[in-house]
C-alpha cells in the first residue's frame, strides 16, 4: 500500500467533523491559535483548484468549504519558486525579500560562476550555483517564525520541504527544525548537523529508501481515467498516461504522491515529537508539498499524471488535518501556492489553441551575446549578456566600455522588442522610476507586475517578459515538458485557503495576495507588525460582523 494511502478511518471521520459543526452552526468562536501553519503547494494554480476542488472528498474539501480566497495573486512577474514562497510567510513581495528568481546573476562575485542559487551561502568554500551550501542568507525580510520568535522567544519555528528553498524562504533565518528533500534523503542545513537529530528523520528517510530501491507501480485513481491519454512530445516519447517508476529513480520520485506523502509523515512525526502548540510559545509550522510541481513540469498539468496526484494531495492534507486535530490545541492553516502553471504546448495545440508554440531556441542571452558583439566590435573576455534562459532577467558584462554601455543597451532592447516571442523589455531604469504598484493586483499593467519583483541591487539590466503561452522550454524531449515564470494569469493566480476549527466558512472572491497572509496570520496571535515594513494587508477571517484584524 502507498504511502499516501495510509489514512486510517480514524482520521478521515476527525478530518470530517469540524466542517460538520460548521455547516449546522453549533461551533463556538474559534480559540486564539496555538500552532499556526502554512502550507504551499507547489505549482498549485488557480485553474487546478478549480478543475479538483468537486472532486476532492478529503483534507482539500476541508479547506475548498471553510474560508477561501480563490482569486489569490501571486502578484509578481517573476513567478518562480523561489520568489514565490518568499512572499507567503513574509508579507513582501520579492522587490522588498530580494528574491527576484531561481537564479540570477552577481558579477562582482569573486568565484568564476557567475550566477547565484536563490537558498545559498555564496562564501562557502567550493560553492557554485548547482553544489551549494543552503542559507537563508539571500532573503532580506523577516518571516512569520522570525517575527514570532523575536516577539516570544518560547516560540518555535520547524520547516519541512520537498525543497530546499520552499523550507528557507518560509521558514526564515532562525529555525528551530529544517528538513527538506536533499536528493535521496530528508537533511537539514549544514550549521545544524550538530544539533540532535529528532527522532522521526531516521526512519522516514529509511522507509523512502526502501521504496525508491524498488520500482513503483502506477495506480490510477478511477476518476482520472478519462484524464488518461497519451500526448506525443517526439523522439518517441509521451506523456499524458500514468506510467511505472523504475527501481532507484530518485529523481522520478519527486514527481510520484510517495514524494509529497514522505514530506507529509515528516511533518506530522516532528508535530507530534516537539509537541508544538503544546508549549509555552505559539509555534509556527511550514510544510512545502513539492510534488505538483514536478509533476506539471515532467508531465504537464492536464493529464493522468496531474490527476493522480490531485488525489494524493487530498489524501495528504487531510493526513495533515487530522493530526493537527488530534493535538487537540486551536490551530490555524492557510494553504496555497508559490506559482500556478501552464500545461505544455503539445496538448494546447492539440485541444485546439493553435497560438500556443515552444521559445525559439536562438531567443537566449548566448545567442545574443553573439550578435551584439558583431554589432558593436565587442571582444571580452567575460560573456557580453548573462542570463538563465530566454525570459527573466539579462545583464550585461562589467567589461563594456561605458560610452558603449547605453547605446548597447537600448540596441538590444530594440532587437528584443522585435521578436515576435516577446511581449515586453524592461530596462531597470524603467523599473526605478516606477513606485511599487498598489491593488487590485488584475488590473496591473506588465510593467507594474515587474516591478513588484525588482530589486536595484540584484535584478538584470534588462527584464525579458515572453508573450502568453509561448513556453519558454524549446525541447520537450530533454528533460521537463512544462513550465512557469510569467507575468500571466495562469502562472499568477493561485487559491489561498484558510481553515480554524470552529470558524465559520465563506468565500471572498475579490482579487487578495499572498503578501496578505503573514498580517491575516499576525492578526490572530496578536502579533503587531508596521505597516511600512510590508506589502500586504490585514484579510479578515470572520464571516459576521466581528473582524479578526481588529485589536
Amino acid at each position: 500500500m502507498k504511502l499516501w494511502q495510509k489514512v486510517t478511518m480514524a482520521a478521515a471521520t476527525a478530518a470530517m467533523l469540524p466542517a460538520a459543526a460548521q455547516a449546522d452552526g453549533a461551533a463556538a468562536q474559534p480559540s486564539r491559535p496555538k500552532l499556526l501553519v502554512a502550507i504551499s503547494v507547489d505549482q498549485f494554480s488557480a485553474d487546478l483548484f478549480a478543475e479538483y476542488r468537486q472532486h476532492y472528498t478529503g483534507g482539500m474539501k476541508r479547506l475548498a468549504n471553510a474560508i477561501v480566497f480563490p482569486a489569490g495573486y501571486q502578484s509578481h512577474a517573476a513567478t518562480e519558486t523561489c520568489p514565490g514562497h518568499s512572499t507567503i510567510l513574509t508579507g513582501s513581495r520579492p522587490g522588498r525579500t530580494g528574491i527576484v528568481a531561481n537564479n540570477w546573476y552577481d558579477l562582482s562575485l569573486p568565484r568564476a560562476d557567475k550566477k547565484v542559487y536563490c537558498s545559498e551561502d555564496p562564501s562557502a568554500p567550493g560553492s557554485d550555483s548547482d553544489h551549494y551550501v543552503v542559507s537563508p542568507l539571500y532573503l532580506k525580510a523577516q518571516t512569520l517564525g522570525d517575527r514570532m520568535k523575536a516577539a516570544d522567544p518560547g516560540s518555535r519555528v520547524v520547516a519541512v520541504a520537498g525543497k530546499d528553498r520552499a523550507a528557507v524562504m518560509m521558514g526564515g533565518h532562525v529555525t528551530d527544525q529544517m528538513w527538506f528533500w536533499g536528493g535521496k534523503s530528508y537533511v537539514t542545513l549544514p550549521d545544524r548537523k550538530d544539533r540532535p537529530v529528532p527522532a522521526a528523520i531516521g526512519p522516514i528517510n529509511a522507509r523512502v529508501a526502501a521504496l525508491v530501491a524498488k520500482p513503483g507501480k502506477a495506480e490510477l485513481p478511477a476518476m482520472c481515467r478519462s484524464r488518461s491519454v497519451a500526448v506525443p512530445i517526439g523522439q518517441g516519447k509521451q506523456v499524458g498516461v500514468l506510467a511505472d517508476r523504475k527501481a532507484e529513480d530518485f529523481k522520478g520520485f519527486r514527481a510520484a504522491a510517495d514524494f509529497d506523502a514522505a514530506t507529509t509523515d515528516l511533518a506530522i512525526g516532528l508535530l507530534d515529537e516537539l509537541k508544538l502548540g503544546r508549549g509555552a510559545g505559539t509555534d509556527v509550522l511550514t510544510i512545502g508539498l513539492s510534488a505538483t510541481d514536478y509533476v506539471g513540469h515532467t508531465y504537464g498539468t492536464e493529464g493522468a499524471e496531474m490527476c493522480a496526484q490531485m488525489v494524493a494531495l487530498d489524501n495528504n492534507v487531510g493526513r495533515i488535518l487530522a493530526a493537527l486535530d488530534a493535538t487537540k490545541v486551536p490551530y490555524a492553516v492557510v494553504l496555497t501556492a508559490d506559482h500556478g502553471g501552464h500545461d505544455l504546448t503539445e496538448r494546447t495545440r492539440q485541444r485546439g489553441f493553435a497560438y500556443a508554440e515552444r521559445v525559439d531556441p536562438k531567443l537566449n542571452p548566448a545567442a545574443y551575446s553573439e550578435i551584439m558583439a558583431r554589432e558593436f566590435n565587442l571582444s571580452l573576455k567575460d560573456d557580453l549578456i548573462h542570463g538563465d534562459g530566454p525570459f527573466g532577467d539579462w545583464y550585461l558584462s562589467r567589461e563594456i566600455p561605458a560610452d558603449v554601455r547605453p547605446r548597447l543597451l537600448a540596441a538590444l532592447k530594440a532587437r528584443l522588442l522585435a521578436h515576435r516571442q516577446v511581449a515586453e523589455v524592461f530596462t531597470a531604469d524603467d523599473m526605478r522610476r516606477l513606485p511599487m504598484p498598489q491593488p487590485p493586483v488584475e488590473e496591473w499593467s506588465l510593467a507594474e507586475r515587474t516591478r513588484a519583483s525588482f530589486d536595484p541591487e540584484r535584478s538584470g539590466d534588462l527584464i525579458v517578459l515572453l508573450k502568453p503561452k509561448v513556453m519558454p522550454i524549446a525541447d520537450p524531449t530533454r528533460g521537463f515538458v512544462a513550465t512557469h515564470g510569467s507575468p500571466w494569469q495562469n502562472d499568477r493566480r493561485v487559491p489561498i485557503l484558510f481553515y480554524r476549527p470552529g470558524a465559520t466558512g465563506f468565500e471572498q472572491p475579490l482579487s487578495v495576495e499572498t503578501v496578505d497572509i503573514l498580517p491575516t496570520l499576525g492578526a490572530l496571535v496578536g502579533l503587531k507588525i508596521p505597516a511600512g515594513e510590508i506589502d500586504g494587508r490585514c484579510l479578515d477571517l470572520d464571516a459576521g460582523a466581528a473582524d479578526s484584524c481588529a485589536d
